[in-house]
């Protein structure tokens, strides 16, 4: 949260994979006026190469070194709208330095909607396609999703809907 009476500074859009944090957040930029911001993009820009290929030859570590890094030079900019890897927020100072920058809120949905969304898509290293083992990172994550303050069910919502919901949580934080 950002100190007593100053509004926030960033609108940090935080949850698993296939929640729609990417297109919610595109959203939410235009119609706010503020810049997007996808950390997932930044971090395969600073790598220099897509973010399966971190994970394929250095490692789940390596990628959340970067990662760490780059959210919290995002985390310390304004006026923006900022879309988290899906994993960001395991770091608790990564999470203590988005939720020090702006209004946090953690898109969710349910299994069946995320593997509607999600597919086999091949640019996403810890899903493989495999219901069972992404219910099994869903869970691993749970607490730490549902410890953000603010949630927002995506499913069976359209992108316009949820932008709609979280603009009014963004206007009412900013007066």
């Amino acid at each position: 949260m950002t100190n007593g009476s100053d509004p926030p500074h960033n609108l940090v859009l935080a949850g698993f994979m296939g929640t729609g944090k990417t297109t919610v957040g595109q959203l939410l930029a235009q119609q706010l006026g503020l810049a997007f911001v996808d950390t997932d993009t930044l971090i395969e820009a600073r790598a220099g190469r897509r973010i399966a290929d971190i994970f394929a030859h250095e490692g789940e570590a390596a990628f959340r070194q970067i990662e760490a890094e780059v959210c919290m030079q995002v985390a310390s900019a304004r006026a923006q709208v900022i879309a988290t890897g899906g994993g960001a927020l395991l770091n608790p100072e990564v999470r203590q330095a988005f939720a020090a920058s702006g209004l946090l809120i953690c898109l969710t949905a349910n299994l069946d909607t995320i593997i509607e969304r999600v597919g086999h898509d091949p640019t996403r290293p810890l899903f493989g396609g495999e219901r069972e083992r992404l219910a099994r990172l869903l869970e691993a994550r749970a607490d730490v999703y549902d410890s953000l303050p603010h949630q927002v069910d995506t499913t069976g919502r359209s992108p316009q809907q949820v932008a709609e919901e979280i603009r009014r949580l963004w206007q009412s934080n900013n007066r």
